[in-house]
């Protein structure tokens, strides 16, 4: 019964996941047919516009996860200790509204957001020296504004992912907890926040996965913008470029194998290190 439950996304997986992977294998080591090593991968990484795709994924990533990571954890602490379950019930629904949205709808909304002559929080922008939408999109600081984007749209979900994990934790490890003296913050550090580790270890591998692939937001962005943020601000803009401007599919498998190697790597050392698949 239980391969007949996964087969259905075990053929996804082999159509849309696994085959296209390894087509982009074999498109990055050749060249008209012919087998040409890492020829490809080197002519990638020559191109002026690769480390500075580079160092924009790096920063979005970093500022994202490290909030990502602290602020979900958080706010499930928050939501697990109100204990009206009306109110527990309401702020979990707020929380997972901006989740249901699609990341083209999530950017669009933002272009209203991150417009001082239109935003609701246009007080705030001008305060931070921001007196037009191209101002807010600065390329230095972008990638603050693209984290606050995708947190605002994903956030919200891991929330309530945590606070049901929160909740199995065993009633009497939590008592034992208030019997010996610890207190709210007391139980979070030292109870709470290590039984998360396998579910916080889960968060960070999938949304490393998401972060990796940073294409949308910019996109949208560089459209709205008209041309202040880059058509290759993230590698995925780029390979889509190689393959759709140059018509060079043999350049954007190379990053895309890039991209793949190294979300790869970071999510082993996140599986390794939070115990992911350790028995209990």
């Amino acid at each position: 019964m239980g391969v007949v439950f996964v087969s259905g996304y075990v053929l996804f997986l082999l159509a849309f996941g696994i085959g296209p992977s390894l087509y982009a294998v074999v498109l990055a080591f050749t060249q008209d047919g012919s087998f040409v090593g890492f020829d490809n991968f080197l002519r990638v990484f020559a191109d002026y516009r690769f480390l500075p795709a580079v160092g924009h994924v790096a920063l979005y990533i970093v500022v994202w996860l490290v909030s990502l990571i602290v602020l979900v954890v958080l706010l499930a602490l928050l939501v697990h200790a109100i204990r009206t379950r009306w109110v527990s019930m309401s702020v979990r629904f707020l929380y997972y509204i901006p989740g249901a949205l699609a990341g083209a709808s999530s950017v669009l909304l933002w272009l209203f957001v991150l417009d001082p002559s239109v935003s609701p929080v246009s007080f705030l922008l001008r305060a931070l020296g921001n007196e037009s939408f191209v101002q807010v999109l600065r390329v230095d600081t972008l990638h603050v504004v693209l984290a606050i984007i995708a947190f605002w749209t994903g956030a919200g979900g891991w929330v309530v992912i945590m606070y049901g994990a929160l909740n199995n934790i065993s009633t009497d490890v939590m008592e034992a907890a208030r019997i010996d003296g610890a207190g709210p913050v007391q139980t979070a550090l030292h109870i709470q926040i290590p039984l998360l580790r396998k579910w916080i270890s889960y968060m960070a591998i999938m949304s490393l996965a998401a972060g990796t692939q940073l294409f949308v937001e910019p996109r949208v962005l560089a459209q709205a913008s008209r041309g202040v943020v880059g058509q290759d601000y993230s590698l995925n803009q780029l390979a889509f470029l190689y393959a759709f401007r140059q018509n060079d599919f043999h350049g954007s498998a190379a990053i895309s194998i890039v991209l793949l190697v190294v979300a790869l790597g970071l999510s082993a050392f996140f599986v390794f290190r939070g115990g992911l698949f350790e028995r209990d």
